[in-house]
C-alpha cells in the first residue's frame, strides 16, 4: 500500500498555529507523508505564538523536509503528482477569498492550484474572525465547489467575536480520511 501524501499549507492565523502543528504531528505518526507549504506571512513573521525559526525548525522535524515557501517551488505539487491531498490549516479569511477567487499569489495558494490539476481534494481547516461576514460568501462559494472539503467548524467566541469561526482541528484526521473519498465530514457546522 502506498503512503499516502498530504500537502499541509499554513497561513498567518498565528494563534491556531499549535493546533494545526499538532494535527500535522498526529497525521505524521499515523504514518502519512507530510508536505509542508507556509504561506510568505507565516513562514518570516515572529508573534507572541512564536518565533518564525522555531514554528519552521519544528515543523520541518515533523516532516522531515523542507518547507515550501516560494510560490516558484509550490508550482510543481500538480504536475508532479507530489500530493494526494492538500491540507491548508489554518486557512485565513484571506486564503479564503483569494481559493474563492482563483487568486494565486502565495505558496499557498499556488499549492492549492497546482495540487488541484490532478482533481483530487482539498481540506479547509477555517480560522477567520470575519467568517461570519465578508468571508461568509467565500465559505458558501467553496462549500459549493468541486473538491474543497471543510473540517467541521463552529463560532469560537460568539459574544466578543460573533462573526468568528475557527475549525474543530482535533476533527482534522476524521475530515481527511473523508476527503481522500470524496465525502464531507459531517456536520459541518459544530
Amino acid at each position: 500500500m502506498n503512503t499516502v501524501k498530504v500537502g499541509f499549507a499554513m497561513c498567518g492565523s498565528f494563534c491556531t498555529f499549535e493546533k494545526a502543528i499538532k494535527q500535522m504531528q498526529a497525521l505524521s505518526d499515523m504514518g502519512y507523508d507530510i508536505l509542508p507549504i507556509m504561506s510568505f506571512n507565516a513562514y518570516t513573521t515572529d508573534t507572541r505564538f512564536g518565533k518564525a525559526e522555531e514554528i519552521i525548525n519544528r515543523i520541518e522535524s515533523i516532516c522531515k523536509r523542507r518547507i515550501i515557501s516560494t510560490i516558484k517551488d509550490a508550482e510543481p505539487i500538480g504536475p508532479k503528482k507530489m500530493t494526494d491531498i492538500m491540507v491548508v490549516a489554518p486557512c485565513t479569511g484571506n486564503t479564503l477569498a483569494k481559493l474563492a477567487a482563483a487568486v494565486t499569489d502565495t505558496p499557498v495558494t499556488m499549492a492549492v492550484k497546482s495540487h488541484l490539476r490532478q482533481s483530487k481534494p482539498v481540506l479547509l481547516c477555517i480560522a477567520t474572525n470575519d467568517a461570519l461576514g465578508a468571508s461568509a460568501q467565500n465559505i458558501g462559494t467553496l462549500l459549493n465547489r468541486r473538491h474543497y472539503y471543510f473540517v467541521p467548524f463552529t463560532q469560537d467566541d460568539p459574544v466578543n467575536k460573533p462573526c468568528s469561526l475557527v475549525a474543530d482541528f482535533e476533527k482534522l484526521p476524521d475530515s481527511l480520511s473523508l476527503a481522500l473519498n470524496e465525502k464531507q465530514l459531517q456536520p459541518v457546522l459544530c
